[in-house]
């Protein structure tokens, strides 16, 4: 079964977030739009890549009124180590999650039980709380972030315009789509 429209599971974690720890529930990301980016840990190669990515896209994913959370299946005190030591992960003012007992990888479905680490998954998880994007691939494969906040954009456009659908490559401003019988073969 899809997570694409389900309600994200009751969780309460730990993040190192801009020098404190802080606890983020299901609760704290409500009300606004969310970004969760799983990764299989701490200490590796590609993922100070994707959390560097991340980190130069912050301020456009802030003004679309998304938070964005870093996830691995490490403590939030190795979030804060991996912090303090890769210039890369130091760039981040977002929150990093850590999922020691693997609860928020399991619930995301993106959870490798032979290896104790997570997929590379990417939701978008809309006000409500509800997973609206999804994105799981191989750990070799990292991701551009900026196709994520295409896709933000996407899921805000449609929440607030309903009826209308976004086309392949459809950016913040582009035309959209209201599908009708008319267009059926047209397109």
């Amino acid at each position: 079964m899809s997570l694409i429209n389900t309600q994200v599971q009751a969780f309460k974690n730990e993040a190192f977030h801009n020098g404190k720890f802080i606890t983020v529930s299901n609760e704290t990301i409500k009300g606004k739009w969310n970004v969760f980016i799983f990764m299989p840990a701490a200490f590796t190669f590609n993922c100070p890549t994707e959390v560097e990515d991340a980190a130069d896209n912050y301020a456009e994913f802030q003004k679309a009124g998304a938070e964005v959370y870093i996830v691995t299946t490490d403590t939030h005190f190795a979030h804060k180590v991996w912090h303090e030591t890769s210039p890369a992960v130091g760039k981040a003012k977002f929150p990093l999650i850590g999922d020691p007992t693997h609860a928020l990888t399991r619930a995301f479905d993106v959870h490798i039980d032979e290896e104790g680490l997570a997929l590379r998954g990417t939701f978008i998880i809309n006000p409500e709380g509800q997973i609206k994007t999804m994105e799981v691939h191989s750990n070799e494969i990292a991701r551009d972030v900026k196709e994520t906040l295409r896709k933000l954009k996407a899921a805000q456009y449609t929440a607030a315009h309903p009826g209308e659908v976004c086309p392949a490559k459809w950016n913040d401003g582009a035309k959209t789509i209201t599908p009708s019988l008319d267009l059926v073969g047209k397109i």
